[in-house]
Formats: structure tokens, sequence, C-alpha cells
């Protein structure tokens, strides 16, 4: 893993207030990581957060969706040579340690693609009721549509092979790019892996886009393809 180039791309939408805290934890636990961060045309002080960190920043000049902020990043990480590319949220809900088994994975496990799941291991502490129904039911869709048989579709913690991602056609904007990617990995032949990891529900992160209204458009964006 030491000699291998591994780049986190981290879209980031207002997340000003905790943005800092993110990425000093990430740089805490490893400071070897690439970390690429895509300010999607936030209104807030997130880009100026990332000023004083050794990350490289991209800016959205409007606001785009996170599926376009993260094929800025996974596009710029393929131009600077990455051999594995990882996704991560900047709303402090995934944990740093959760990279290194992901990579591992798709370094020495065997596999083209690593997903993170929350449902392999314990229940996730102060998950919102509607956001666990949500995630149940579109896991159910994606496995019935897909044949994917995966526990948690809409976890933004994953890590890639590059070179794969490179055959990737990311052509949804917004939340629905979780599903695409499932169904690039079906198009495009891939292996993959579920690993658990650890996700931190604060009063901040739902706060921020655990409402009711937010878990619907999810179910909305699944069965519809999403806004392009």
């Amino acid at each position: 893993m030491a000699c291998s180039s591994i780049w986190i791309v981290i879209p980031a939408y207002n997340e000003g207030k905790i943005l800092r805290d993110v990425l000093r934890e990430l740089l805490d636990y490893n400071r070897s990581y690439h970390i690429v961060v895509v300010d999607d045309g936030s209104s807030d002080d997130t880009a100026a957060k990332v000023i004083d960190f050794p990350v490289h920043l991209l800016i959205h000049p409007t606001n785009l969706g996170q599926g376009a902020a993260l094929a800025t990043g996974i596009e710029y990480a393929l131009n600077e040579k990455a051999d594995v590319i990882v996704t991560f949220d900047a709303d402090g809900q995934m944990c740093p340690k959760d990279i290194t088994a992901l990579v591992d994975e798709v370094l020495n496990g065997g596999v083209d693609v690593a997903l993170g799941s929350r449902f392999l291991s314990a229940p996730p502490v102060g998950m919102p009721k509607t956001k666990r129904i949500t995630l149940k039911l579109a896991a159910a869709f994606t496995r019935l549509t897909t044949g994917l048989k995966v526990t948690d579709t809409h976890n933004g913690i994953r890590a890639f092979r590059a070179k794969y991602l490179q055959k990737f056609r990311f052509t949804q904007n917004r939340m629905a790019h979780s599903s695409e990617i499932l169904s690039e990995i079906v198009r495009n032949k891939l292996s993959y892996r579920e690993v658990p990891v650890s996700i931190r529900y604060t009063t901040y992160s739902k706060n921020k886009g655990q409402s009711i209204f937010n878990s619907i458009n999810i179910l909305f964006e699944l069965f519809t393809g999403g806004t392009k």
C-alpha cells in the first residue's frame, strides 16, 4: 500500500463548519494520502477552510450535485496517475481507518472495487428510522435490477482500482450517482466485495441531509434514474 498512489476524492457542498475537522482527521491518520476536495459551488467558506491543508482544491462555480463533484475529482485523480481512488464524504460521518480495509481489498484482496457497508457489522448508532428503511429498500431494488448482492446501496465510502474508473460513464449529477456506480460495476464486469465500515450519525450530519424529504428524494431518483 505504501508503494501505491492512493487518492481520496471528497465532494463538498457548504461543509465549512466541519471540513477542517474531516481533513485533519484524514491527514493525522495517513499523511501519504493524496486528497482532492471538490467544492461544488458552495455559498459558505468551504473553499477557504481547505487552503491551509496539503490537499488539491477544485471548485465548481455553481452547485452541480454530488455525482458531478465526484466525477470531477475522479477525473483529476486519474490524470495524476492514481493507482487506487477512494470516495469519501465531507460531513464527518466516515472514519479514516476504514479506508485501510477498503484499499487492502483492492490491492491485495483480488477485487476491482471495495464497497463500504454499514450493515455488515453492528447496527449504526443514531441512524434515523426513515434512513434505515430507505437504504434497505434501495439495496433490495439494486439486487433485483442489477444482480449485485449488496447490503448498502448509498454508502459514499468506496475504493476502486483506478484504471477501471477510466471506463465508467458518469451521467448522474446528483444522488442517483450511487446507483449509477453500481450499474457501471455490472456493465464493466468488475469484481467487487463489501467491507464493513462505521458511519457516525452526528447532529450536524443529520441536520445536513438525513431528513425524510431527503430519503424520499433518494427513492425517487433510484426509481426514475435521477436528474442528469
